[in-house]
């Protein structure tokens, strides 16, 4: 069986070693240390990669979500805390669960099942992204990357095209760029993104994605043309794919 390695980021002693009991009662976890602090969290994680993190919120000095706000972690995020109020801030930072203090085994089964689901099949790769949370209207909406068409903009909006339906939200392009894979899912234009996949047609620098036709410009076509035909990187499209810029 594949293990997954973990860390647990904990400062109070007993929830330090309840949580180690049940990453030790589980033979998929592999636990590769416990630390108190972010600054702790930070340094291992760089000297000793992890797939999963068990992560507290109220630690001394610098707390969980500030952790989550101003450092990339290459590892699935499951929240361990016993304040309900981040809950929001932190589906919202994509971590993988939310663990109320005091829970049980059985949640925290669930948490871990949930984080090696969304984790990629080969051992030792970063964690893939299979969704993202989206800021919509008073909610957050979860939206499944296998189903994103496209992203487009309008005025102080963004929409997320899609296959069951059309969210709007105000994050910007650059926010969503950051949170998206870039080989999933590509800027080609100021006011659109395209989920690379889903592009069914490319003729004159323009993708057709069902309906929808959407221009590729200058800025963004290099990119663009690597990830759908390596050939054509830096060269632009040639032959079939025509050559009209935008």
């Amino acid at each position: 069986m594949t293990t997954t390695p973990c860390l647990i980021v904990e400062d109070e002693p007993l929830a330090q070693q309840r949580l180690a009991e049940y990453v030790r009662r589980l033979p998929a976890l592999d636990l590769r240390g416990t630390v108190a602090s972010a600054v702790d969290a930070l340094a291992f994680t760089r000297a000793e990669p992890v797939r999963l993190i068990f992560l507290d919120i109220a630690l001394g000095g610098m707390s969980g979500i500030e952790l989550l706000e101003s450092a990339r972690l290459d590892a699935a995020v499951i929240l361990t805390t016993a304040h309900h109020e981040f809950a929001l801030r932190a589906f919202d930072l994509e971590v993988v669960d939310y663990l109320l203090k005091p829970f049980t085994f059985a949640r925290f089964v669930q948490a871990v099942d949930r984080a090696r689901a969304a984790a990629p099949a080969e051992h030792g790769a970063a964690t893939a992204r299979r969704w993202i949370f989206v800021k919509t209207e008073f909610r957050l909406e979860r939206v499944l990357l296998r189903d994103l068409l496209y992203v487009s903009g309008e005025g102080d909006y963004r929409s997320l095209h899609t296959v069951q339906k059309r969210l709007r939200t105000l994050e910007t392009f650059a926010e969503l760029e950051r949170r998206l894979p870039p080989d999933v899912v590509c800027r080609v234009h100021k006011s659109y993104m395209v989920a690379v996949d889903k592009v069914e047609s490319i003729e004159r620098d323009r993708v057709r994605i069902g309906s929808a036709i959407i221009p590729i410009s200058e800025t963004y076509r290099d990119r663009f043309y690597a990830l759908v035909d390596p050939r054509r990187a830096g060269g632009g499209p040639r032959g079939g794919f025509g050559g009209e810029r935008k």
